[in-house]
């Protein structure tokens, strides 16, 4: 069934419906965010047991951890939400949201209690995690339950503004407080003020969801007696529903997702760790990308409702997957000038028997990598310094040739304990030399950032976050019925957001290390989004016009 656009006007109470349902889930992405702006501290905080290689993956592991449980939430919340309602659900998921932060903020230091530290962190993130996987589904569904029909598009956009506006806090507050007391006072303790702070907004939302009734569409089903009783068997045990999620995830949720992650958070990242941009610069650069950016969420659902979701969301997806690399390089070129040239003058290669390479991640921190290879690849990834792979004659000892330098690395693994780590400290001194007289800098010189072409480029990745997020809510709520419609949608919605988009940060990382090339990572994006275009031009049906009240 069909209807067309009522007339109806945005009133009191529609601006109440999406205030709450948006300063909540603002909130719960605020809280979720500030773990991942975070990593670099949360690595030398709770991981210092390790190396500072292994450290950093531990860190992003358990970033993606609280991404990995998503779909779990998805699956637990939504069931309560088509049981039990709305508004009770998503009251319950921001509460357990906030308290999990405020625990972070107060959890000693690996220092002061050891291993328990990392665990109960890990612990706390997959409670928010959880709790993320039942929130967005419920504001989603209660926002498009009550916009009116043609205006689906319009209305749940403001809900698809939270996420970029809690990161865009998240890296504000952050900022502040750095700015206030200091990078040194906020690398020792400043950092647990923004995870402590959330607990007052945590309040502040509360107080306006309870304010809320429940849906109109929910209010209405119970009335008729047309709610399941079983709405996992209902949702996932049907094939004809099935079908509609396997389509709702490949054709729209994974593109999108990888879409998102790139442009808001891969970016920064890319920034900071990979281009060596100082912190607050970085904190800086994507805040302003992001506050000019974030109107088009509310313009991109606003057009979704006069030509169609699936038109916007692929057309992102493509348009991004064509854009990435190039993109990428010109970051490079604008924010650490100095490594653009000198990867262009003095190109560094690593040319080792593959044999003598090993793959270097640690679970316990206490592997020694010493083989020549593994030396000369460690080093280079700790100063940011891109590379090519050259296989070489078995039994060669690996070397780093920057343009026409070569540095001989060594076989510390023939070496007594105590003599390797002098040798070590002497010849990454000596390769650190070498690349500083090639042009490479230690880090980015933030006198030489362009910062409006940075910012552009930020706006750009970010632009293409806006096309695909905007209309994604009220694609998914119009692809299934309202007894079924919180756990149907929030499942595809966190398998690839959580686990597509949720794990890209550390599988791109990974990709850049195996390869030693800093765009390789792109890649996984760039699929991912490709498939999603191809999926859902052939196999999703626009639903713009669909009643959901029906």
């Amino acid at each position: 069934m069909t209807t067309e656009d009522t007339g109806h006007t945005v009133d009191r109470n529609d601006k109440l419906v999406i205030l709450a349902s948006s300063v909540g889930t603002v909130i719960e992405w605020y809280d979720f965010y500030l773990y991942g702006s975070l990593a670099a501290i949360i690595t030398t905080q709770f991981f210092s047991g390790v190396n500072e290689t292994t450290g950093y993956i531990f860190a992003l592991l358990a970033f993606a951890a609280g991404f990995a449980v998503r779909p779990f939430g998805a699956i637990v919340f939504g069931r309560l939400g088509d049981l039990w309602g709305r508004k009770n659900t998503f009251l319950v998921t921001m509460l357990l949201m906030g308290l999990s932060t405020f625990v972070v903020g107060l959890l000693p230091s690996y220092a002061a209690i050891g291993v328990a530290a990392p665990v109960i962190l890990v612990l706390m993130r997959l409670v928010q995690g959880l709790a993320l996987g039942g929130e967005y589904g419920g504001a989603a569904t209660y926002v498009a339950e009550h916009a009116p029909n043609g205006k689906r598009g319009f209305y749940t956009s403001f809900i698809q503004i939270t996420a970029t506006a809690g990161l865009m806090i998240s890296l504000v507050v952050i900022l502040g407080v750095r700015l206030s007391i200091g990078e040194e006072a906020f690398a020792a303790w400043g950092w647990r003020i923004p995870f402590l702070v959330s607990i007052l907004m945590l309040g502040v939302s509360l107080w306006i969801r309870l304010k809320l009734a429940e849906s109109p569409a929910f209010k209405k089903m119970k009335a008729e007696g047309k709610g399941s009783t079983t709405p996992l068997k209902d949702s996932f045990g049907k094939w004809p529903n099935l079908k509609l999620v396997i389509l709702a995830l490949f054709g729209l949720a994974a593109g999108q997702a990888v879409v998102w992650y790139t442009g808001q958070f891969y970016a920064l990242l890319f920034l900071e760790k990979t281009l060596k941009v100082d912190g607050a610069l970085t904190n800086t650069l994507v805040a302003v990308a992001l506050l000019l950016a974030t109107p088009f969420f509310v313009f991109w659902g606003w057009i979704s409702d006069k030509i169609g979701r699936k038109p916007v969301i692929l057309a992102g997806c493509l348009i991004a997957a064509l854009t990435y690399f190039p993109l990428f390089h010109a970051l490079t070129a604008a924010a650490n000038p100095r490594l653009a040239a000198a990867a262009a003058s003095a190109p560094v290669t690593v040319y080792a028997d593959p044999a003598d390479c090993s793959f270097q991640f640690d679970p316990i921190g206490k592997t020694t990598f010493s083989k020549s290879c593994d030396l000369a690849k460690s080093y280079l990834a700790k100063a940011g310094v891109a590379y090519a792979n050259q296989a070489a004659p078995a039994g060669t000892v690996a070397q780093v040739r920057i343009g026409a330098t070569t540095v001989e690395s060594f076989r510390g693994d023939q070496l007594p304990a105590a003599d390797f780590k002098a040798a070590k400290k002497t010849w990454e001194t000596g390769l650190g030399d070498h690349l500083k007289a090639a042009g490479y800098p230690a880090k980015a010189d933030s006198a030489l950032v362009n910062k409006p072409l940075t910012v552009a480029i930020l706006f750009a990745l970010v632009f293409y976050v806006t096309m695909v997020y905007g209309p994604i809510a009220a694609a998914l709520v119009e692809m299934f019925p309202t007894n079924i419609r919180y756990t149907s949608m929030s499942l595809p919605y966190h398998i690839g957001n959580g686990w597509f988009g949720g794990f890209l940060p550390t599988t791109a990382f990974a990709m850049v290390a195996a390869s030693g090339n800093i765009y390789h990572g792109l890649w996984y994006p760039i699929v991912i989004a490709v498939i999603t275009a191809v999926v859902g031009f052939l196999f999703i049906k626009e639903g713009k016009d669909v009643d959901i009240h029906t």
